[in-house]
């Protein structure tokens, strides 16, 4: 059971981060854009964690080159994923960002020098072909390249290469590591707001902005550690496989809501997805990996 923990936390995490386009879009009816939800809610735990990354400096300085590049690329991750929902369609920002197992197992093998074996190709293959039928399969690519499409991408390599950083700081505290990562949102988010890229709009009511920080302080933040508790205790290319399982959640979401069943195509796509999730999930670890807290 032990063993099976880090999985469960994982697609648990992954069905909350499958539920996140619901607040954002909601947050974006109000005028509240990605950088700006980014700045309040990531922003608001990336604030709070300031003092517990001074006061263990000492603890991790001498991995300060790493756990730079994991602020770099977390908080790249927060503020694009969260600008292209606000600003895109949910479903075709979704298969793009789910580019990211492709990420997290080429990063795995090059960075962390993890094994692509036969059984970790096919769960792959699985992967990326259920994202490809869920979302209409080739057509889904067929509307010409956009800013927010970049935006999708980029949010999925981002989060493939924080989460191989966050697998290879295996001597940091994983609170340590999930503070970095918020530290990284609220300095992007800042940036790009003072910059004059997204400003912060007027007229909204308090009571959003309540709602905003409220869903970076239980709802991210929730979704972030179990993310990331579930990648520090196993290989990043099994992590990354795993969490398409958000894709399987948010189609689930969009269809309940919207009162509409998706087609046969996406059906057979989502069985692929979920056959992937279970190969990986039921496959024995290759080396256990230390719980450090």
């Amino acid at each position: 059971m032990k063993a099976l923990l880090p999985v469960l936390t994982l697609l648990v995490a992954s069905v909350l981060w499958g539920l996140t386009w619901l607040p954002l879009k909601h947050f974006g009816e109000h005028g509240v854009e990605g950088a700006v939800v980014t700045l309040f809610a990531h922003g608001t735990v990336g604030l709070l964690s300031l003092p517990l990354l001074v006061t263990r400096y000492a603890l991790y300085r001498h991995r300060l080159r790493e756990m730079a590049v994991l602020v770099f690329f977390g908080g790249l991750a927060n503020i694009s994923f969260a600008a292209a929902i606000v600003s895109g369609d949910v479903m075709r920002v979704m298969v793009l960002f789910y580019l990211l197992p492709a990420w997290g197992v080429l990063g795995g093998r090059f960075v962390l020098g993890e094994r692509i074996d036969r059984h970790r190709a096919l769960s792959l293959v699985f992967a990326l072909g259920g994202a490809l039928l869920v979302l209409g399969g080739p057509a889904v690519f067929s509307a010409p390249p956009t800013f927010v499409d970049l935006l999708a991408v980029v949010s999925g390599f981002a989060l493939a290469a924080n989460n191989v950083i966050f697998r290879k700081l295996e001597d940091v505290a994983i609170s340590t590591k999930v503070s970095a990562m918020f530290a990284g949102s609220l300095a992007w988010a800042f940036a790009v707001v003072v910059f004059g890229l997204s400003p912060v709009p007027r007229g909204v009511d308090t009571a959003i902005w309540v709602e905003v920080v409220v869903f970076g302080l239980v709802w991210i933040l929730l979704a972030t550690a179990g993310t990331l508790y579930g990648v520090h205790h196993m290989e990043a290319g099994r992590a990354s496989v795993l969490i398409i399982m958000e894709l399987v959640t948010a189609v689930v979401s969009a269809a309940i809501i919207q009162r509409t069943l998706p087609d046969p195509m996406a059906c057979v796509g989502g069985v692929l997805i979920l056959l992937s999730a279970s190969l990986e999930g039921l496959r024995a670890p290759e080396v256990p990996a230390s719980a450090v807290t």
